[in-house]
């Protein structure tokens, strides 16, 4: 509560209020250790084999035209985020220059490579198999929040 002019300095804020407003160390951490992702350990995340799959078929599908992007931001990073947006507005221009409409991509998921350098991260290329090509989907997957997201998403 503000003073009120001509009626002196009146507060209704107690001194300890006042000295609770400052930002304090939450038990020797800084709020934002506190708040922030919390790394989790693999152990304590399910099998990633199925969310590699169906990222991998979601972000050939986006880059296509044919998925929305906002459709995987639950599973990516912002910067992933921002890196698959980049490369749809790039393909989206492209198409529009030559004429074309997107079409849903045909493939088959060929297989899945995956290594875990560390506990809670693993890294995987998943292969796609396309009617005129064969292209290498390259994943980095952390566990933060008790699931895993993307940290790292290269089409090859």
């Amino acid at each position: 509560m503000k003073p009120v002019v001509g009626l002196g300095s009146y507060s209704t804020r107690s001194a300890a209020t006042a000295t609770a407003a400052k930002p304090r160390p939450i038990r020797g951490h800084e709020a934002d250790d506190f708040f922030g992702h919390q790394p989790t350990s693999s152990e304590q995340l399910p099998d990633p084999a199925v969310l590699l799959e169906n990222l991998t078929r979601s972000v050939i599908e986006i880059l296509a035209g044919a998925r929305d992007l906002e459709q995987i931001s639950r599973w990516v990073t912002d910067d992933v985020y921002r890196h698959l947006l980049k490369r749809v507005v790039l393909s989206s221009r492209a198409r529009q220059a030559r004429g074309q409409a997107p079409v849903r991509p045909t493939f088959t998921i060929g297989s899945t490579t995956v290594c875990a350098p560390r506990d809670g991260v693993v890294e995987a290329v998943v292969i796609v198999m396309g009617r005129a090509r064969t292209r290498a989907v390259a994943i980095r997957l952390e566990g933060m929040d008790r699931r895993w997201r993307a940290t790292a998403i290269n089409v090859l």
